[in-house]
């Protein structure tokens, strides 16, 4: 078959005269499919690398290694994903980058969700257990530690900027979008170290416990402890999951609606959150008063 004319091309043409030899809807068709080979290629060219390092490995010390090496490693994963979808969806502002991520999301979970070498709708099972509450507090140690080295650092003040008004950011040269980027990548590096412990700790893990609703939780707890604090995130999540714990003897919709009407409450009441911009311990300044720029000109003496 042979195209003489643009208007005599039809969708089957195959020729090099056609631009455009991939239909639009068989990309999104097959993703699933793509995804799933991915996903087999990974696993079968990456075992027999894991299997010559753990060799290697010192006896005693291949377990906590090997635990360090997976959690990192899921982290890397999620950061990579994180980055390739915050590129394009991250350009969008207020209501529009809320349905982007959540999208995304569901578009990320349903792929997964049919992809053989991840365990399709049933997900992993038979995973060892390795998660304890001494790994799990030296890890949230770890992550509390960094992220407030992030959120106070020359590029932490940044996102903040951008976080408060990314218009007034802008005019001033923040490159907001990269801004973002660097916040959604770290985000996603430690929700996927978080998906790490979680799955070795239950020796289990599958794709609809991951919904719109556990995506909210994290918004909650930010929102509740206070926007610009980070010590009132982690209070805020302390609360929220002790909570359900207290109420566990009220009936499900009871405690529901109970836990409902404080957030509304508590969003009504001081819609900053708890804490606000404030911290519970105090931040180290790092410039001394005699380096700081006066805001009022010195005195001249006469």
């Amino acid at each position: 078959m042979s195209c003489a004319s643009p208007t005599s091309r039809s969708d089957t043409c195959s020729s090099p005269c056609d631009p455009i030899s991939i239909p639009l809807w068989a990309v999104w068709t097959h993703f699933s499919a793509v995804l799933q080979r991915l996903f087999g290629a990974i696993n079968s060219g990456a075992g027999p690398v894991a299997t010559k390092v753990f060799h290697v490995l010192p006896e005693a010390a291949r377990p906590s290694i090997c635990f360090i090496i997976l959690v990192a490693g899921s982290g890397a994963c999620a950061a990579a994903v994180g980055f390739i979808v915050g590129l394009p969806a991250l350009r969008l502002r207020g209501d529009y980058l809320a349905i982007a991520t959540l999208g995304f999301g569901e578009i990320i979970r349903i792929g997964i969700q049919n992809s053989g070498p991840l365990g399709g709708a049933l997900g992993l099972t038979g995973i060892p257990k390795f998660t304890n509450f001494g790994w799990l507090y030296a890890f949230v140690i770890v992550t509390i530690a960094v992220i407030w080295r992030v959120a106070y650092s020359p590029k932490g003040r940044a996102i903040m900027a951008v976080r408060e008004d990314e218009i007034a950011a802008s005019s001033i040269g923040v490159f907001t979008t990269d801004y973002k980027v660097i916040a959604f990548t770290i985000g996603a590096f430690f929700a996927g170290v978080a998906g790490a412990l979680f799955s070795l700790h239950e020796r289990s893990i599958t794709p609809s416990y991951f919904n719109v609703v556990k995506s909210i939780e994290p918004v909650v707890m930010v929102t509740l402890g206070g926007l610009g604090s980070v010590s009132g995130a982690i209070f805020a999540a302390i609360v929220l999951t002790v909570l359900p714990e207290l109420l566990r003897d009220i009936s499900p919709q009871d405690r529901m609606v109970f836990y409902s009407l404080l957030l509304v409450v508590m969003m009504l009441l001081r819609p900053q959150g708890l804490l606000g911009g404030r911290e519970l311990w105090p931040r180290r300044k790092r410039f001394s008063a005699r380096n700081v720029a006066p805001t009022e000109p010195e005195a001249v003496p006469a």
